[in-house]
């Protein structure tokens, strides 16, 4: 008899875990809730400077730029609660033997690393992003139908997703290195221009400008990820439109080649016993 686990009610387990984990360590939690809310004030605040001195960045206006903002907070948020913390932890798995009970558990490995510890606290800033996005919204002058918003939330997870296989194939590279802290800072390195929207690279037409434009648009969609789907909510037209297509198409590659890495990388585990 094959034993096929229900990962829905596995993945609730976790989650209920980490409530009680949480619940446990009250004051950690709120001092988590409490910096997430002061680096979302401080980042507000930033921009309603530079809005009073300009009406525009390089064609969003102040509410459409808090919309991307938002985007962009809302699909980190979602990554750090989910997946940043299993995948920094993947690296002491290795290092403490502790993956040999992973392996042995009759569950998809890679699914139990990248689920098992969740940072429920790290929500506070989904909500916070919703808030905002929902100020965007309103105060754009636009209001979304239910197409716009089914869209919104599908590029959203497609934003996820691609963050998620840009995570884990760098996680999966602690199997050969042991510890992949420079890596992790290349992630961090790498993910700041999503902060930007695409339209900053190429507003000047500078031949930096273009080259990064060209490499996290074709080849490492960043600039997509986030981009698009604030465009579609916003209301503001894509250029060229088939771009939709390029972000998902890639973030599909994306993650069948992490989960190519992930595999290959369990192949060259050397178990503490052995």
């Amino acid at each position: 008899m094959t034993f096929s686990p229900d990962y829905l009610r596995v993945l609730m387990t976790f989650v209920r875990n980490a409530l009680i984990r949480e619940m446990t360590f009250r004051g950690n939690f709120l001092i988590t809730m409490f910096t997430r809310a002061f680096w979302f004030t401080a980042q507000i605040v930033l921009f309603e400077i530079i809005f009073r001195e300009v009406s525009n960045i390089a064609e969003w206006s102040r509410a459409e730029y808090f919309g991307f903002m938002a985007t962009g907070m809302l699909i980190n948020s979602i990554v750090e609660t989910f997946f940043m913390p299993n995948c920094a932890n993947f690296s002491e798995l290795i290092r403490t033997g502790n993956l040999d009970f992973v392996l042995l558990k009759p569950i998809d490995t890679q699914f139990l690393v990248s689920c098992e510890k969740l940072e429920i606290a790290n929500l506070s800033q989904t909500a916070l992003s919703l808030a905002l996005l929902v100020y965007a919204v309103i105060n754009s002058g636009g209001v979304p139908d239910a197409t716009m918003i089914l869209s919104y939330s599908l590029l959203v997870l497609v934003g996820v997703a691609f963050f998620y296989s840009l995570m884990i194939s760098l996680a999966s590279t602690s199997i050969w290195f042991g510890r992949n802290q420079g890596l992790y800072d290349f992630w961090f390195y790498i993910t700041v221009f999503a902060r930007y929207p695409r339209s900053i690279y190429t507003a000047q037409e500078t031949l930096t400008g273009n080259l990064l434009s060209t490499a996290f648009t074709y080849v490492i969609p960043i600039l997509l990820v986030v981009t698009v789907p604030a465009r579609v909510l916003m209301d503001k037209a894509l250029d060229p439109g088939w771009l939709v297509f390029v972000g998902g198409g890639l973030t599909l590659i994306g993650l069948v080649v992490s989960r190519r890495i992930f595999q290959w990388s369990l192949m060259s585990y050397r178990s503490a016993s052995s």
